[in-house]
């Protein structure tokens, strides 16, 4: 396939082993996966409880030539995280890039009225469940020279009023993220961040659709971004992708907000 003139799968074509992408049957996840395929990637895809979407992603992955993968995850469960990389690593012959895209979802509350259960809950499940298959991955990735690329959010530079149950385990994951990339680069081993700003898919549908978000608070929202517009699954992807692929062989530690200029 061909972006003006462009041949896509020379990103990941010649990659041996696979993406990784965790949450890969998400909104922000599928979006991912098919993106890694088209340029040339085989994937490896998690799921907690849809494995219907995770085998048709798998199906379709496979339909455009690539090889797929689909792995039941429960990242509070850390042995069962390193056995999964471990495990894909030995199938795909390695791993080249590691995507975490996962996230549960995040009720909108002010913080005066979050219980530090919650906060508690939150960094195991999202901060602590990156790390849980982030750690296992290095020695893949450093035999692939490979990268990790997180999906965290926007909210850490400019934080969205209601947010914070979303934006501190997030904000941890970028921590962490630094200090893979300072400290495996050594190896080879880049590590990247993409922000999303709001959406019109992934967890920003799922807060429409649960009333956390009405049409009072989208308009608001649009009105604080500069391209006063939502963005798509499909912007995030391509981020991830670029950040992932040897294009950006000379970027790693760093954080790119999709935004649509909300953090300006």
């Amino acid at each position: 396939m061909t972006e003006h003139g462009t041949d896509l799968t020379a990103d990941f074509g010649d990659r041996p082993g696979t993406a990784f992408v965790v949450g890969g049957s998400g909104g922000l996840g599928a979006a991912i996966c098919r993106e890694l395929a088209v340029r040339g990637s085989d994937v490896a895809l998690t799921y907690r409880g849809n494995e219907a979407a995770a085998q048709a992603l798998a199906a379709d992955i496979g339909d455009w030539g690539q090889r797929a993968w689909t792995v039941g995850l429960d990242l509070a469960d850390h042995e069962q995280a390193r056995a999964s990389v471990d495990a894909i690593a030995e199938a795909a012959g390695g791993i080249h890039t590691l995507v975490y895209a996962a996230g549960p979802h995040v009720p909108q509350k002010h913080l005066s009225t979050v219980d530090p259960g919650e906060v508690r809950w939150q960094l195991d499940v999202d901060a602590a469940g990156f790390f849980a298959v982030a750690q296992p991955s290095i020695p893949h990735l450093r035999d692939s020279e490979g990268s990790i690329v997180a999906v965290t959010t926007a909210a850490t530079r400019r934080f969205p009023v209601r947010d914070g149950l979303s934006s501190i385990p997030k904000a941890a994951v970028e921590a962490a993220i630094r200090g893979l990339a300072a400290e495996e680069g050594r190896f080879g081993v880049r590590a990247n961040t993409v922000g999303p700003g709001m959406l019109t898919d992934g967890m920003a549908e799922r807060l429409m659709a649960s009333g956390d978000l009405d049409e009072r608070a989208l308009d608001a929202a649009r009105a604080n971004i500069p391209l006063r517009r939502f963005g798509s699954a499909s912007d995030i992807a391509e981020a991830v992708c670029f950040l992932a692929s040897p294009r950006s062989r000379f970027i790693t530690g760093v954080h790119l907000d999709v935004d649509g200029g909300f953090t300006l």
